[in-house]
């Protein structure tokens, strides 16, 4: 661009403190970043066994490399020193940038074998990001101090192991031995700096900030940024749900849910899509080709907890969303009701399409209740997995009575007198389920999705009951029966009914005692006792024997003659 007629050179303007801009800044952290990743793809080539031939030369390009990425970051720092002291840069800032090039001077040293320097820049740069995260003005702020805090823990680790230290392990300890030795000798003024970003993180109030999420009162890790933007949507989703609760059985309150359901979703793809690229690491760890999957053993367990945890509030959000549509489908009429109708009382009719929708919803609630028990930390709590298979059997239960409400209008009585009896074993389930833990994690939790109280088991066998009556009686009637009252409490009994008295033998005294009536109990009379009179044994004599000689058999009389010869021919001998 320099050459040609007309064409002359322009010596750039030196960059000073005046004319420096952020974009000069991030030149030079992107020309570091360069570096780096250059030298870090010469180190992966000189591993593989093809360039085995051209190993050492690689690993001194991969050394020249990164010594190239320290240079620029060693420029960067510079900069950030004098506006700073322009008051141009924030404290934050300039500590940001001592924190990247202590991470890289510790790296440099750690490939070198020089341990000891090594564990002395990466447990500076730790202890201040620690103070970062902890005085961070936002969530996400916060995350991307403890992501790279978890990045550089193993390294510092390694280092002690090389060392010969007995507490290699104890990563925070050697952090705050380290932090009280070297950072004011490797970060000058690190104190003021810490001050000054006490008070600058005091004008900041008002930003986005992440509650505190816990899971059986212990705080759930978040350490992506990526999962604290999409946690703040549901955040704010759930606020806006707390606000119309009192809109809770109408149509607005149930579209009230599709925010917090949306936002969830979102979440939970992103932490799949965390938890995929974990295994990924972990197989390059696996394969040896790559020297960054070391950190996916310590971040691996929260990441897959984060999407267990997100998968929960996910279907609890949605079973709750369901619950809700069917009192509101309910409350329409009064086809919820469970208590037993008084005698002679109508039975209201209801629109047809009503019970099988509930059933529809039901079925929704068991698939996510399913789902739901299938969790690793379901399983690993059993007070709660007893609560979500007592659950699972209250709505089967719940499910075949409305199921068999279906049933009665198309007069289909046995079919709906077996799920009333399926339902009766669903409840007990459901108490032998509630028995097996002393308290009831769900109920207690906020908020409550699915409460469940002894009260509503009541209130369900007492429905199980009425209905089961009322439809036997229907049966009855439509078996050709009448239940109009007769001279006392007798109903009209079916046609053909006494005829099969004919070929059944039937215990009226067993009937009799079912329908509550006493039954006369014959009186047995005891027979008079005899005495046993002594028997006389009478010994009879001896029969003589008498010999006879056998009896002869008759000889056939000889046949001769033309009567012979014409009994052969008609067969006869």
């Amino acid at each position: 661009m320099t050459h040609g007629k007309g064409r002359d050179f322009k010596k750039l303007p030196q960059i000073t403190t005046e004319n420096i801009k952020d974009l000069h800044l991030q030149l030079l952290l992107l020309e570091s970043e360069r570096a780096w990743a250059y030298s870090q793809d010469l180190t992966t080539q000189s591993m593989q066994p093809s360039n085995s031939v051209h190993a050492s030369t690689l690993r001194h390009s991969a050394t020249g490399r990164f010594r190239r990425a320290i240079h620029w970051a060693a420029q960067l720092l510079s900069h950030a020193q004098a506006l700073h002291a322009s008051h141009r840069l924030s404290s934050e800032h300039l500590l940001q940038v001592y924190v990247y090039t202590l991470i890289l001077n510790g790296r440099l040293l750690r490939s070198k074998d020089d341990f000891e320097e090594a564990l002395a820049q990466l447990g500076v740069a730790r202890g201040v990001l620690d103070v970062l995260a902890d005085k961070a003005s936002t969530s996400r702020a916060q995350a991307l101090y403890v992501l790279f805090g978890d990045e550089i823990g193993p390294e510092i680790r390694y280092c002690a192991h090389e060392m010969g230290r007995q507490r290699a392990y104890d990563v925070d300890v050697i952090v705050k031995e380290v932090t009280k030795l070297s950072r004011e000798g490797l970060v000058p003024g690190c104190d003021e700096l810490l001050k000054d970003l006490h008070k600058e993180g005091g004008a900041v109030e008002g930003r986005k900030r992440l509650a505190e999420l816990n899971w059986e009162s212990q705080p759930v890790p978040v350490r992506n940024p990526e999962l604290v933007d999409v946690l703040l949507k549901v955040q704010e989703a759930e606020a806006r749900l707390d606000g119309e609760k009192k809109e809770k059985s109408s149509k607005k309150g149930v579209a009230a849910y599709d925010a917090i359901l949306s936002a969830l979703s979102d979440a939970e793809e992103v932490a799949r899509k965390l938890v995929e690229a974990q295994q990924a690491c972990v197989y390059s760890i696996l394969t040896g080709s790559s020297m960054s999957g070391a950190i996916a053993g310590q971040v691996g367990r929260d990441i897959q907890f984060v999407h267990a945890y997100i998968v929960y509030q996910l279907l609890s959000r949605r079973i709750q969303r369901d619950l809700l549509l069917v009192s509101a489908l309910l409350s329409t009429s009064r086809a919820g009701q469970t208590a037993p109708k008084k005698a002679g009382q109508k039975t209201e009719q209801v629109d047809g399409r009503l019970y099988p929708a509930v059933v529809k919803l039901f079925d929704t609630v068991l698939q996510s209740l399913d789902q739901m028990r299938t969790l690793s930390i379901v399983d690993d709590s059993p007070d709660l997995a007893s609560s979500v298979e007592a659950r699972i059997s209250y709505t089967k239960a719940r499910r075949c009575l409305f199921l068999a409400r279906c049933y009665a209008p198309a007069k289909k009585y046995p079919e709906a007198l077996t799920l009333i009896q399926h339902a009766n074993i669903h409840v007990r389930e459901t108490l032998s389920s509630l028995s097996l833990s002393a308290s009831d994690p769900i109920n207690t939790s906020k908020p409550t999705y699915f409460p469940l109280d002894p009260a509503d088991l009541k209130d369900l066998e007492l429905g199980l009951s009425a209905d089961s009556h009322a439809f036997k009686r229907a049966w009855f009637a439509y078996n050709g029966g009448t239940l109009k009252v007769v001279d006392g409490q007798k109903f009209e009994k079916p046609l053909f009914f006494n005829i099969a008295l004919n070929y059944v033998e039937l215990d009226m005294d067993r009937l009799a005692m079912r329908a509550g009536k006493e039954v006369e109990q014959p009186k047995i009379e005891a027979a008079p006792v005899v005495a046993p009179q002594p028997v006389k044994q009478v010994v009879a004599p001896k029969a003589k024997v008498e010999v006879r000689s056998e009896t002869p058999e008759p000889a056939a009389p000889a046949r001769s003659g033309l009567s012979s010869l014409l009994g052969g021919w008609w067969g006869r001998s």
